[in-house]
């Protein structure tokens, strides 16, 4: 027996409840790998299907946790064997499947990616789906050519916008971070932000089909007023890195004027279903690129039993930087 959260649903009321249960591994779902798992972290998605589930969750009960770093512990499939290091993320894992906030995983080879040199588990999950996806930005912006002005980074406090800002900073950009948090401004700084911008300064929707073009590049978190205004002063021929909508899922304000005067790129970013060679590219980049120091500075340490208590907590946009759960503690 080993220690998982499980959210289950009461079907009268509708509503969930999540707590730390023992469970076997005949409980665990059927695939081709076994993993002990070591370390998971904590992103909205995972907020959402801890609580109500945000029409993420098929069936309950259900083991959330969209990423995990652990240990092969038995494999059917002879590209991994007992021993290898692996992280997973992505896959609809923790979703539609059982994820990472269990001690033990079972989860298709195909979902899996050997863990980079140069990083162990908690590093990895330090890093997490949302460095990952962070990542997957900052590869989009280059493979388009990032222009001269600084990099705006939107819900830059937040978990995919704290590597993002690390990571361009070591590339030796510009980096203009954007929060509605003015308290965290030294923190932005020290993960290497030469410029804070004020959330509200960007959160008007205005008529004018351009403006003053400011910005050389962008990674988008935020999507809705925001992004339709980032959009009307980026530079000639930039690009925005749309990977998130916390803001809304429409672009408030946007108009097409950007993308056919100025040539504007806006690009998706998924992390989800990107295809394996993509997945050990961004691992590599992020265990060259990113510093592990700044990486250390983000860290906010948890357990399975404080899982219900930061579900929420992210809901409100009130977790800074990156949740690493050691599910072993």
């Amino acid at each position: 027996m080993f220690n998982a959260l499980v959210v289950e649903k009461d079907e009268e009321s509708g509503k969930t409840s999540a707590e730390v249960k023992q469970i076997g591994e005949e409980d665990l779902p059927h695939a081709d790998v076994t993993v002990a798992v070591e370390y998971s972290t904590v992103n909205y998605k995972d907020g959402l299907c801890i609580g109500p589930g945000g029409g993420l969750v098929r069936k309950y009960p259900h083991v959330p946790g969209i990423d995990f770093a652990g240990t092969v512990e038995s494999s059917d499939d002879d590209r991994y064997k007992p021993g290898d290091k692996v992280v997973l993320t992505g896959w609809r894992v923790g979703e539609a499947h059982w994820g990472g906030y269990s001690q033990k995983a079972r989860v298709k080879a195909d979902w899996l990616v050997p863990l980079p040199k140069g990083l162990d588990t908690r590093q990895a999950m330090a890093v997490g789906t949302a460095g990952f996806t962070a990542m997957l930005a900052v590869m989009a912006l280059e493979d388009q050519g990032l222009k001269n002005g600084p990099v705006l980074v939107t819900g830059a406090a937040g978990g995919v916008g704290s590597v993002a800002t690390a990571i361009l900073a070591n590339l030796g950009h510009e980096v203009a971070a954007v929060t509605g948090r003015p308290e965290q401004e030294e923190y932005l700084k020290a993960l290497g932000a030469s410029r804070i911008v004020p959330r509200e300064e960007l959160t008007e929707v205005t008529k004018k089909p351009l403006e003053q073009e400011t910005w050389g590049g962008c990674i988008d978190a935020v999507a809705g007023a925001m992004l339709g205004r980032v959009l009307k002063q980026m530079e000639y021929g930039s690009s925005v890195a749309a990977i998130g909508l916390a803001g809304g899922a429409a672009i408030e304000g946007a108009l097409i004027t950007p993308f056919i005067l100025r040539g504007v790129n806006l690009l998706g970013i998924d992390s989800v279903m990107q295809p394996y060679e993509n997945r050990v590219r961004a691992w590599e980049r992020i265990a060259k690129d990113l510093p592990m120091d700044k990486l250390e500075a983000m860290v906010q340490p948890a357990t399975l039993s404080d899982l219900p208590g930061l579900g929420k907590d992210i809901l409100k946009g009130q977790v800074k930087g990156r949740v690493v759960v050691d599910v072993n503690a």
